[in-house]
């Protein structure tokens, strides 16, 4: 008969208060989070190596007898432990620095199992030796241990691997049949999925590789489903509710377009088709808008609100920055100057008396179009009546504001955009309540910009090149990681940057700073001031990574270069290509991990925003590619969003096959009542 898991981790037996305490450090409080807390690595104890037949290069287990312990401190400040031990075919030592307390641990006559690698060195002497090795106790006790292939957990202080790996297997061996298996009979039938309380014994615990592949699928598999339910029954809730229908408004919007002074891309087109598509439907749009940066979002964005304020509505048009909202505002504000629409800016250091104006000119329907940062989704704004909301860089923002902002009004069209090309098994994911536009084309006339890596060697050159495009009428940016100067960061500074420019290398130049910590009123009269060409040189941090947009700019110099992440890499980089001369990116960095030589390399043989993406995936892993907080990215323990692609197509099927069954809720109750639990913000 199944009963219900206790709540606290600390009535698992060998748990109690104190040890509670400790998983809590991992995450751990409830039963329910010990059985899914699955292994980082196994370690494979069924074949234990023998000592006299150990080899160099090959990482070993061995059952060994302590026969001696002994204490070495050969200099101050270094002590070597060095442990001797015997499988009765030959005797090794096993070497730890500097943990003078292991002289308590290892008692002679004790049995342990060492896992590691012979060092090479003492090999050549002719002694047997592992550095640093594994080490644990045996047990006489169950098998769980060794013999087998052992779970290996991330540990907190506290707490042992023997420990831990008896805990799990006590809350098994109670609790595990008392889970509730709510994936569906026939899914579990079609693919061959074995229990769900049979999968965790197994991902703890497997017998062989086929049975934790097989253990594997499964868990991974039911993460993906729930997850599909949970952001297609949002869609469906959202459809469901009935939505805007806007008119045809061919005329302004055939006025708007002979106003510009180029034409739309194919892939402009196309995407514009299905925006204005979905607006003319009578439920909501919930719109995902992907393009690389360059590919012309923003006009894209404009035809839409122009679509709906020509209706009779109000557009909103959030932005991440003040900067960038700014920016947008200058933009929208000159191309829709012969619409006669009113358009307002509202960031949070907009003075408290024109706050109030703005907001009543927003309430009475003196303001068709309100642009700002998340400010406008506080309390206390009182929309008319908005017809579309357009979000910039949605991977900024909390997936809860989203949702915050639609509610201002009366199920208003969204429209969600991003420059960080999104892998599509991610998108599906991470956006699957949205359908998914992408601008895959580029305006005509872009040349790609031409990227190179230097050291520190090469930064008189970068500047002598520098010097040339500026007295050829270009400007560039140079961007730092810090603003100032850092005992503890060995990085440059913005500040310090500007100041030996300034008074040395460029100092007949005009040179503006920017960063985190300049006014709102100083920032905007700078970015002014280099948008008008009243400056050659711009230094700033990464304020400048998004939207900024000034087709002069030619140069980009990102100093520390391995201290930036591939997509704000190419989120940079993207602030330069977007006039008609030649640009450039200059990445000025020593990396001193593979993971950092790998994105510089990576930016130096493609500009495809799509290409970078992929290859930030495979280096970042899924967690930290869009920034977990931020995104509402799902806290998968078992699914890799990056290799279950297949699992992912699968999972998506399935739950649209389920949502389209009229009163799903009550045929699989368990499973809605789950999805309606999730703590996924996606």
């Amino acid at each position: 008969m199944k009963k219900d898991l206790p709540k606290s981790v600390q009535f698992v037996k060998g748990v109690g208060p104190r040890l509670a305490k400790v998983l809590e450090k991992i995450n751990i409080y409830t039963v329910e989070d010990l059985l899914y807390y699955f292994p980082r690595e196994y370690q494979d104890r069924r074949k234990l190596a023998q000592i006299r037949y150990l080899n160099l290069g090959e990482l070993v287990t061995i059952a060994g007898e302590v026969l001696k312990v002994s204490e070495e401190k050969p200099r101050p400040g270094l002590s070597i432990m060095k442990v001797t031990f015997t499988d009765g075919t030959d005797v090794i030592n096993g070497v730890w620095f500097n943990q003078p307390f292991l002289k308590k641990t290892f008692k002679k006559g004790q049995r342990y199992f060492l896992s590691g690698e012979l060092n090479e060195k003492s090999w050549r002497f002719g002694k047997k030796e592992l550095y640093n090795p594994v080490y644990e106790l045996v047990d006489e006790g169950e098998n769980i241990h060794t013999g087998r292939i052992v779970p290996i957990y991330s540990l907190t202080s506290g707490i042992t691997q023997k420990r831990l790996r008896q805990i799990i297997y006590n809350a098994l061996e109670e609790y595990s049949v008392h889970l509730t298996d709510l994936l569906p009979e026939n899914l579990k039938k079609k693919y061959g999925l074995p229990d769900l309380a049979d999968s965790i014994w197994t991902l703890h615990f497997p017998g062989d590789r086929k049975e934790y592949i097989k253990a594997r699928v499964r868990l991974a598999f039911e993460e993906l489903f729930l997850l599909q339910l949970l952001v297609l029954q949002r869609k469906k809730g959202v459809q469901e509710k009935g939505g805007i229908v806007h008119r045809d408004s061919g005329k302004i919007i055939e006025d708007f377009l002979g106003s510009l002074s180029f034409s739309l891309t194919g892939a402009q087109k196309r995407v514009w088709a299905e925006i204005k598509r979905d607006m003319e439907r009578p439920v909501p749009m919930q719109r995902l808008l992907q393009g690389d940066v360059g590919s012309g979002k923003t006009i894209i964005a404009t035809l839409a609100l122009l679509k709906t304020m020509a209706n009779g509505y109000q557009g909103i048009f959030m932005a991440p920055t003040e900067i960038l909202a700014e920016q947008h505002y200058l933009k929208l504000s000159e191309l829709l100057r012969e619409t006669g629409f009113t358009i307002k800016l509202l960031l949070g250091s907009t003075s408290p008396v024109d706050r109030k104006k703005i907001l009543a000119d927003i309430a009475d329907n003196r303001a068709n179009l309100i642009i700002g940062t998340h400010t406008l989704f506080q309390e206390g704004i009182t929309y008319y009546k908005p017809g579309l909301i357009v979000i910039d860089e949605q991977h900024r923002f909390g997936v809860e504001q989203r949702f915050r902002l639609v509610e201002k009004g009366e199920n208003p069209d969204l429209l969600v955009m991003t420059a960080t090309p999104i892998p599509r098994t991610l998108a599906l994911t991470v956006y699957g309540d949205l359908d998914l536009s992408i601008i895959d084309e580029l305006p005509p006339g872009r040349s790609p910009v031409i990227t190179s890596w230097r050291n520190e060697e090469s930064r008189m050159e970068i500047y002598r090149f520098v010097r040339e495009k500026i007295a050829e009428g270009q400007q560039a940016y140079i961007v730092c990681p810090l603003i100032e100067p850092s005992d503890e960061l060995k990085a440059i500074s913005a500040q310090e940057l500007f100041e030996e420019l300034t008074e040395n290398i460029f100092r007949d130049l005009r040179i503006g700073l920017l960063h985190g910590r300049v006014s709102t009123a100083e920032k905007n009269q700078v970015m002014e001031d280099f948008r008008r060409g009243e400056l050659d040189i711009l230094v700033s941090t990464t304020v400048i990574e998004v939207g900024v947009d000034v087709p002069n700019a030619s140069i980009m110099i990102i100093e520390n270069a391995e201290r930036f992440g591939l997509a704000q890499l190419h989120q940079l980089r993207g602030r330069v290509g977007r006039g008609s001369q030649q640009s450039y990116c200059f990445l000025i960095g020593n990396p001193g991990t593979e993971e950092g030589r790998k994105r510089l390399s990576v930016m130096t043989e493609t500009n495809d925003g799509f290409i970078i993406a992929e290859k930030d995936l495979e280096i970042r892993g899924p967690g930290e590619f869009f920034g977990t907080k931020q995104s509402g990215m799902p806290d998968l323990k078992v699914a890799n969003i990056l290799k279950d692609h297949k699992l992912i197509k699968l999972a998506r099927e399935e739950a649209e096959n389920i949502i389209k069954i009229d009163n799903w809720q009550s045929i699989y109750n368990e499973l809605y009542k789950k999805i309606n639990a999730l703590d996924l913000k996606v």
